[in-house]
């Protein structure tokens, strides 16, 4: 009979989720548990559906950081390219050397 791979502890799920990493580490473990293929067909099922709320958790994280990605990129965030400076814009303290 195939395990699991140690499923995180059953808590209240809305507010004791996994963190990103450790979703996508138990969802990679239930990937690998079920491609051996020596599951019991409930245990398939189970692991299935753990394996399904494991991927809706990890692809709203993602999803999360892109939005915030987006607005700091539409807050200002551009290469720096130091030839766009005007002269005396660099290393002064406002004042033009005249």
């Amino acid at each position: 009979m195939a395990t699991l791979p140690n499923p995180a502890p059953d808590t209240d799920s809305a507010s004791a989720s996994p963190s990103f990493e450790s979703a996508l580490s138990e969802l990679e473990g239930i990937v690998a548990a079920m491609e051996a293929g020596q599951m019991p067909l409930q245990d398939a099922l189970d692991a299935y559906k753990r394996g399904a709320a494991l991927l809706r958790q990890c692809q709203a994280t993602l999803a999360a950081a892109e939005q915030q990605i987006r607005i700091l990129d539409a807050d200002g965030l551009r290469d720096f390219d130091a030839a766009q400076l005007a002269p005396g814009d660099a290393g002064t303290d406002g004042k033009q050397e005249g």
